[in-house]
């Protein structure tokens, strides 16, 4: 038989994928055996393999790997998200290139080509998972806008309505201009940014007098309905119950009293715009003041704006700016660094906004979730230093936002029957919400085409919370034997920037729904950066292809670049010639298998003292980076397992053991050492098969 020189990962993994796959080996159904189950953090269905993806995915095809290996029965589910504000930027783009305005069409024309795209674009990321090695169950792939899945989410919806747990409410919350959606606190990135503090004078009713305001949103001051000072402040007294001008617009506004107004910031005078402030909307609740909103859902100004009607808040920030100088109302233009809030979607600046949205009351829910993680250890974190940022966000948690302005994701179960606020009713379908609202009414001629149902879906969210149940259909059927067999999951591997969004959300769920937790452990990857410790980013221009990597280096070798550098939590800092040491490290392999397979055997020689010896060692050493491994293992330190199996082939096997049992030139070796060495390289490739499936 005729041996490459170099191992060629090319010529391999197709091969090797293939034939598991026709044999159905990931695949599990429930038996006598112990299992191991792993949810996948369900990827965006707009998405394409990246850095992170790959880390997290191989680190849990490891995992998987090796509970195979311990003869358990191990699932590893996969699966994508319907993702609603990315996926529906997407196709509104891929319509506008058509030629078509979104809201020229039907609620249901739109979902029509947002699913065609779905099945176009949907299955490409879990497909090129693949090319890594995924070892996951492919016949139980899901969507997180599956038929199924989705009534689950409809009834969990319903259910937490009853319970008195969901409600509508008019409040302030976080407007995407770009999305068009509100967004919850948790999707809102600060960032601190150079912006200008513009000192305007406003004239007082009926006098020469002035005061001054500092304002960083000049083009708000078409909103404002008071001027509130300080009752303690003696710079303003002579104020007290007069009135003021807004410029351009001449509104008349009252000057109001509150110690809310900081004396020490600004100019002492604070312009109350209860529509676009969070805290002015305080204000203006408490001194009962009109609310003047100034905006259209895409952040231009509406006719409250005047002459700047339909243009960006931005173009009128700058134009606004010139104005109020030209007529003297700006006095100056100080530099100021503040904190600017921006979608986590779309990038867009927020808009603090009024408007009526569904919420989930937080509260009572987080309680048991907080119990198992920080008090009875149920679920661990690794590494353990994320409980501090896990305690911070369950004690300081707010009522969930959970309504988006969209189309793509599942539309909330409520009907509307009159104009009034409360006239609605929450129910699974349209003949159960008639059922009820005919009830309220004690209208009996009511009829389904009297029924509005609300527009907006649900928070994307609110649908991957149940993703451990769900996959299981554990929500519409409890008892069913795949829930009560693989739930709770073993092992979550996922990015600390979702441990609140999801990992939190989801063990709220799992006590809420199933009275136990979803999962046993989190193993909290680093974020993939540069060299330069910069994140890798589309934008940057820093994050390699990873299907190229994988075409250069062999799946395994970029999974053992990946590990390489990967402690659990850390950072890492991906460096590509970690993939050529990967690619390396199994030519080496491959060397030591044309090396053994090269030697002539003889079943009448003897065994060398040598050989005995060495096979003695080599086996105690064996034992010895075993029992280390399964250490690292238990500890979610999968780099250092790596390495220490990296350092037992490298030098132990091959270096040392190799050329000590190897027989004098042009001899045969005995078949009794023959058999050793074959037994501990076999060994070896079990030790290495999680880390390199194709090679192994």
């Amino acid at each position: 038989m005729d041996i490459p020189s170099k191992y060629i990962a090319s010529s391999v993994e197709d091969k090797w994928y293939d034939y598991w796959m026709k044999n159905k080996y990931f695949h599990s159904v429930p038996d006598e055996r112990e299992p191991y189950t792993i949810v996948i953090p369900p990827p965006n269905v707009t998405g394409v393999l990246h850095m992170g993806h790959m880390l997290n995915n191989t680190i849990q095809d490891v995992l998987i790997r090796r509970a195979r290996l311990q003869g358990k029965n191990a699932c590893w589910v996969p699966g994508t998200d319907h993702a609603s504000i990315a996926t529906e930027a997407k196709v509104v783009a891929k319509l506008k290139e058509q030629g078509i305005d979104k809201n020229s069409l039907t609620r249901e024309e739109f979902l029509a080509h947002a699913w065609e795209w779905k099945q176009e674009y949907g299955g490409i990321i879990l497909e090129q998972l693949k090319k890594l090695g995924c070892s996951c169950d492919w016949e139980r792939t899901s969507f997180t806008m599956d038929p199924d899945l989705s009534e689950a989410v409809i009834k969990v919806f319903v259910d937490l309505y009853k319970k008195g747990l969901i409600y509508r409410g008019y409040r302030m919350v976080n407007w995407d201009p770009e999305a068009k959606t509100t967004l919850s606190d948790e999707e809102v990135i600060h960032e601190e940014r150079q912006g200008n503090l513009y000192y305007l004078s406003y004239k007082i009713e009926g006098s020469d007098d002035t005061l001054t305001i500092a304002t960083t949103r000049p083009e708000t001051i078409f909103g404002d309905t008071a001027i509130c000072i300080n009752p303690n402040d003696t710079r303003f007294t002579h104020l007290k119950g007069k009135k003021a001008i807004v410029p351009l617009c001449n509104r008349v506004i009252p000057i109001i009293e509150d110690e809310y107004v900081d004396v020490e910031f600004g100019t002492g005078c604070l312009k109350v715009t209860p529509a676009h402030d969070e805290n002015d909307k305080v204000l203006g609740d408490k001194h009962q003041l009109e609310v003047v909103d100034i905006f259209n859902d895409d952040a231009s100004l509406n006719s409250f704006g005047l002459h700047y009607e339909g243009k960006d808040r931005f173009v009128v920030r700058k134009e606004i700016t010139k104005e109020l100088d030209e007529k003297g109302f700006l006095l100056k233009i100080e530099q100021h660094l503040h904190k600017v809030g921006t979608s986590e979607r779309t990038k867009a600046v927020i808009e603090p906004r009024l408007s009526d949205q569904w919420f989930l009351s937080m509260e009572e829910l987080v309680k048991p979730a907080m119990k198992s993680v920080l008090e009875d250890g149920d679920i661990k974190l690794y590494p353990k230093k994320f409980e501090n940022t896990y305690r911070h966000w369950l004690e300081n948690i707010r009522d969930w936002n959970i309504s988006r302005q969209l189309i793509w994701g599942q539309q909330i179960p409520a009907y509307f029957y009159g104009d009034g606020k409360e006239d609605f009713v929450v129910a699974e379908t349209i003949e159960k919400a008639l059922e009820l609202a005919k009830g309220k009414t004690k209208n009996a001629s009511l009829v389904e085409s009297d029924l509005r149902q609300e527009t907006d879906v649900v928070d994307t969210w609110f649908s991957a919370w149940l993703w451990p149940m769900n996959v299981f259909d554990g929500i519409r059927n409890p008892e069913n034997e795949e829930i009560n067999y693989y739930y709770p999951t073993n092992d979550l591997v996922t990015g600390p920037d979702i441990l609140f969004f999801w990992v939190a959300r989801m063990i709220i769920a799992g006590y809420e729904y199933r009275d136990e937790k979803p999962f046993q452990n989190v193993y909290l990857t680093g974020l993939v950066r540069d060299k330069q410790r910069r994140k890798m980013s589309k934008s940057l221009g820093n994050s390699p292809d990873a299907l190229k990597l994988i075409e250069t280096y062999g799946a395994d070798g970029v999974r053992v670049g990946l590990l390489l550098s990967s402690a659990a939590g850390n950072d890492l800092m991906f460096d590509e010639s970690l993939c050529q040491q990967g690619k390396g490290f199994a030519n080496k392999i491959w060397n030591a298998f044309r090396l053994i397979h090269g030697w002539k055997i003889s079943e009448t020689a003897e065994q060398p003292e040598v050989a005995k010896i060495a096979i003695d060692w080599y086996q105690a050493k064996f034992q010895t980076v075993l029992a280390e491994i399964d250490d690292h293992y238990n500890k979610y330190r999968l780099s250092d397992a790596l390495m220490a199996v990296y350092k037992l082939v490298w030098d132990d096997f091959a270096s040392w053991f190799l050329e000590m049992v190897k027989p004098e030139f042009g001899q045969p070796m005995d078949a009794k050492t023959y058999r050793a060495v074959i037994n501990a390289f076999e060994n070896n490739l079990k030790l290495l098969h999680p880390f390199m499936p194709f090679l192994t």
